[in-house]
């Protein structure tokens, strides 16, 4: 059987893959912190410089640093597309349709770009967090397994050899729940970040439509 073949290194094997749990809950803790930190920062910045513009025209020759983050590469994704449209060769089906739902697949387009860059990462932590638990109670079940195996050989069933070998076992199952804890948390704390920008997005996007909108109403009349 499988404990009597390689016990020790089954339970090795368990802690090693909690110790890789571990390092890959804490890398995307660090990365995303930074991801989201970094993108709220540029979209405050492109916001801010963007509907301070008296124009589309003016707000598209805004300096390309100011163009980082993902509303600004939605913006930009929108800029581009009313600049094609209006080319006297943009006859393919791409532009067929109304005016207000083609850019506003375009925009919404480019913003499902962002999401899936935004929730990149947090599947990983969900698995961690779910699995890790059980990942350690393996660990623990075959070191018992194991110890009491070696009690049995022993002959001896007092409470100095049977305490020591299934308090080992038992650290797996400890080591198991503390990898989940930060990935569980973690996890919930990036979704509602994910949410809240999400929002800022779908806003940006009501936002710029309208402005478009309400410049080409305008020069028509």
């Amino acid at each position: 059987m499988l404990y009597h073949s390689s016990p020790a290194a089954v339970v090795d094997g368990t802690l090693y893959t909690l110790l890789g749990f571990s390092v890959i809950t804490w890398t995307l803790i660090i990365f995303k912190t930074w991801q989201f930190w970094k993108n709220s920062s540029w979209n405050k910045a492109f916001s801010t410089a963007f509907w301070d513009a008296n124009s589309l025209s003016e707000a598209e020759a805004l300096p390309e640093t100011t163009f980082k983050g993902p509303q600004a590469r939605i913006a930009r994704q929108g800029l581009e597309w009313l600049k094609e449209s209006r080319l006297p060769t943009s006859k393919s089906l791409k532009y067929r349709g109304t005016t207000s739902d083609l850019l506003e697949h375009a925009l919404l387009t480019q913003m499902q770009k962002e999401e899936r860059t935004m929730e990149s990462g947090l599947t990983i932590l969900a698995s961690i967090g779910s699995t890790a638990p059980f990942v350690g109670l393996f660990g623990t079940v075959m070191g018992i397994m194991h110890a009491m195996h070696e009690i049995t050989a022993s002959g001896s069933t007092s409470l100095d050899v049977v305490a020591g070998p299934i308090g080992d076992a038992l650290v797996a199952t400890a080591i198991g729940i503390a990898v989940a804890v930060p990935a569980v948390l973690a996890y919930n704390f990036f979704l509602r970040r994910v949410k809240l920008h999400r929002a800022a997005l779908e806003n940006f996007v009501v936002s710029f439509m309208h402005a478009a909108l309400s410049i080409d109403v305008a020069s028509k009349e």
